[in-house]
């Protein structure tokens, strides 16, 4: 028989659903038969999987250790001795300055992202163990292509992670971005359209709304309503600093949105945003998730409430704006 003590890291789950991470081989219906013949209680009691867990419930499996640990399974972490360069940190959450070149999550089993690299850093600094990841795993709630760099929001309980990624996906957090484009001349703009995507080349396409369908819910087949608002901070040497604010957020949005208008982003090879006419080629296309607004009234994160949070810009984005003579923002 094991017992497991419910942890505030976990709480706010159903109980069907922490069974099927702690036991993560096992088959939910054999999850389901087990607690059907109380094999596996909650407080002493049967359950049907539905029950939300709270800090302090007591599960009890009455399964040979053997059992447990062959519906594990593997459970091996990958320990990384990258420093994450943090912004916030509160008990509920974290955020990460995170730097062009590594991925938010995982694209293969073997790749190592950011994930790994959160993981290993709660477990150097002891606020989590190894089992304890056997029940639940703290991970991002939003993301930044490899080469975007900027801010990533992460839940180091589930309670955060719910909170978070609940404001990513009602928009009630506003995202700014600074993305140095191609061109000058720019005016500040509200653009909205049909965004594409192709999953077999990973990438996006444009539709541009017509004035008919701006004001309507029309949505082309297979596309997805994207707006996108940009304004000019600095501009010269045929480039622009321009200051995003991302309303909708969708895979490649920001850099398809600007090409689509006839300003890719500096440095972008999928989008259009290689030129051999200006004073700088970066390496990756120059765009920086650089802030995140939180509303007035939060009370599932209260920390939170009324704070803007800042990355500050990475190197090689501040060589390209020296090279082009544009100001550092404030």
């Amino acid at each position: 028989m094991q017992e497991i003590k419910i942890s505030g890291r976990e709480a706010g789950q159903r109980l069907d659903k922490f069974l099927g991470k702690y036991l993560r081989e096992a088959g939910s219906g054999f999850l389901h038969k087990m607690l059907r013949k109380k094999n596996i209680t909650l407080n002493g009691k049967k359950a049907d999987g539905s029950e939300r867990l709270s800090e302090g419930d007591c599960l009890r499996l009455f399964l040979a250790e053997e059992t447990i640990r062959k519906f594990q399974g593997e459970n091996s972490v990958r320990r990384t001795k990258t420093e994450l360069d943090l912004v916030y940190e509160d008990a509920q959450v974290l955020f990460v300055n995170k730097p062009a070149g590594m991925l938010s999550q995982k694209a293969a089993p073997e790749d190592i992202s950011l994930c790994e690299h959160l993981i290993s850093y709660l477990l150097q600094s002891g606020q989590i163990t190894e089992e304890e990841l056997t029940r639940f795993r703290p991970g991002v709630c939003n993301r930044l292509d490899r080469n975007t760099s900027g801010l990533v929001a992460a839940g180091k309980t589930l309670t955060g992670l719910q909170a978070l990624s609940e404001l990513f996906r009602s928009r009630r957090l506003e995202k700014y971005y600074l993305a140095l484009v191609q061109g000058t001349g720019i005016r500040a703009e509200r653009v909205e359209g049909y965004l594409i995507k192709d999953e077999k080349t990973n990438t996006v396409r444009i539709r541009k709304a017509s004035q008919r369908e701006t004001g309507s819910a029309a949505m082309p087949e297979g596309a997805a309503r994207i707006v996108t608002a940009y304004e000019p901070l600095d501009e010269g040497n045929g480039a622009t600093l321009l200051k995003v604010h991302l309303i909708t957020g969708k895979t490649h949005q920001i850099r398809a949105h600007l090409a689509s208008v006839g300003h890719p982003v500096l440095g972008d090879r999928k989008y259009g945003g290689m030129s051999r006419n200006l004073p700088v080629e970066p390496k990756r296309q120059m765009l920086h998730a650089f802030q995140l607004t939180f509303p007035k009234e939060l009370p599932e994160l209260p920390e939170l409430s009324r704070q803007t949070l800042c990355a500050p810009l990475p190197e090689d984005f501040l060589r390209c704006l020296r090279a082009l003579g544009l100001a550092e923002p404030k």
